[in-house]
């Protein structure tokens, strides 16, 4: 190895040991390292695959355009899911322009439910030592008529169970949050405060990961150091070191990169340390410098690797990112839900929230994320009169007016004319 090599590997160590900070255990099984997928992927399944990365990368550009809190961990998987989910029930213009935020302009609509089922199978099966677990519901006013075609095609393409509930019954919002409980493993408890009555349905996403590292850290070798914040000023945290093993690392135009597998290898993290700032480097991430980072990682032995140890939350709205991707018409009066709901065109997506939820330690790493997209009534601009009103009948050039009265109750006729006092004689 030569000299520069050597130099270049010391510099991203000390740089990931200073700089980092990214956003029941599973089945005790041994199983030889995953290097293929097990079949190959259709030209469906190709498409979605870099479709999802397309959208993360876009996703996490306008989240941080958006939203200047030190930490965001965004799950584009979920939020794909839940979207996709919810473009069943698109059409016209609300389709397509959903479907070209998703990046899969180019799949029908039965190519895209394909997609996600194969892609749902794919993903949980693929490493018995990584408990990896997908959950979608659909949960829908009773008020509120809803095609059996659009709930049947959630169902088959995403496991979705469906349920009718009363919106303004406690229960139904207490029924929604244990269902995000039970599906995150304990680590997301709600998505919802309180349950806006009308709100026409909430379409949910929820995904939980826990892998244990292919190369665990030693508790032992977990050590007090300062970590450096992007303002300058200075943070102890626990940081976690190995020395002496095999990693995939890479490095380019003002970073370095480290890939650290779980279980078999099928899953990893990988750690980006940038030599300026993270949110500037982030915000320009697109697949381009994605691949380019990816192409870029080679097998190296490490003098030393450092990732502190955190558990951090994220909680937030996706609405305005989504709108500056493209597909604001469904967030608007005038979105197509019709093949949602008979009433479909009074509808439009209410809010996109997602939470998140990551714990690295020395064993490795759970992480957690809900979606959620609430279906809400188109509003409502115009008057109606259901108590007494006055009216008048007007020329509007001249301003003559016709009549004029006052409506009591507009179920009563001709009552005859009222009593006078004759004082004439």
């Amino acid at each position: 190895m030569g000299t520069r090599d050597r130099t270049t590997e010391r510099w991203m160590a000390a740089a990931l040991a200073l700089a980092l900070l990214s956003c029941g255990d599973p089945l005790d099984i041994q199983v030889d390292p995953i290097t293929e997928l097990p079949r190959s992927l259709s030209t469906t399944e190709v498409a979605i695959v870099d479709a999802s990365s397309v959208f993360g990368l876009q996703l996490l550009r306008e989240t941080l355009a958006r939203d200047e809190g030190t930490n965001v961990i965004l799950s584009p998987l979920s939020a794909s899911m839940a979207l996709g989910m919810t473009l069943n029930g698109a059409d016209g213009a609300t389709f397509d322009d959903m479907r070209s935020t998703l990046d899969l302009a180019s799949l029908s609509r039965a190519e895209v439910n394909d997609a996600y089922r194969s892609l749902i199978d794919l993903l949980t099966e693929l490493d018995p030592t990584v408990q990896f677990e997908i959950a979608n519901s659909v949960w829908t006013n009773q008020d509120v008529p809803f095609h059996q075609a659009f709930l049947d095609a959630v169902a088959d393409a995403f496991d979705a169970r469906s349920e009718s509930r009363d919106f303004t019954d406690p229960s139904t919002l207490d029924a929604i949050n244990q269902w995000v409980e039970e599906s995150t493993d304990g680590k997301i408890e709600k998505i919802l405060e309180e349950l806006d009555p009308d709100l026409v349905a909430l379409i949910v996403n929820a995904i939980y990961f826990d892998g244990a590292w292919a190369i665990e850290f030693d508790p032992d070798d977990t050590r007090r150091q300062t970590f450096t914040r992007a303002d300058g000023s200075t943070v102890d945290v626990d940081m976690m070191t190995i020395e002496g093993e095999e990693y995939r690392l890479g490095w380019g135009d003002g970073y370095a990169a480290a890939e650290l597998p779980y279980g078999g290898g099928a899953y990893a993290m990988l750690v980006i340390v940038p030599q300026g700032d993270a949110r500037t480097f982030a915000s320009t991430l697109d697949l381009q410098v994605w691949q380019a980072i990816l192409e870029g990682l080679a097998p190296a032995e490490v003098d030393m690797l450092a990732i502190p140890k955190f558990t951090l939350t994220y909680d937030g709205y996706l609405n305005e990112a989504l709108k500056a991707m493209g597909m604001g018409v469904a967030f608007r009066p005038g979105a197509d839900f019709t093949r949602m709901s008979p009433a479909g065109d009074q509808l439009c997506i209410d809010f996109v929230r997602q939470k998140t939820f990551i714990e690295v330690d020395e064993r490795g790493t759970r992480a957690a994320a809900v979606t959620a997209v609430g279906i809400g009534a188109v509003s409502f601009t115009g008057l109606v009169a259901d108590r007494p009103f006055v009216f008048a009948i007007r020329e509007r050039l001249t301003g003559t007016i016709l009549f004029t009265g006052l409506v009591g109750d507009p179920t009563v006729g001709e009552t005859g004319p009222n009593e006078y006092v004759n004082e004439c004689g």
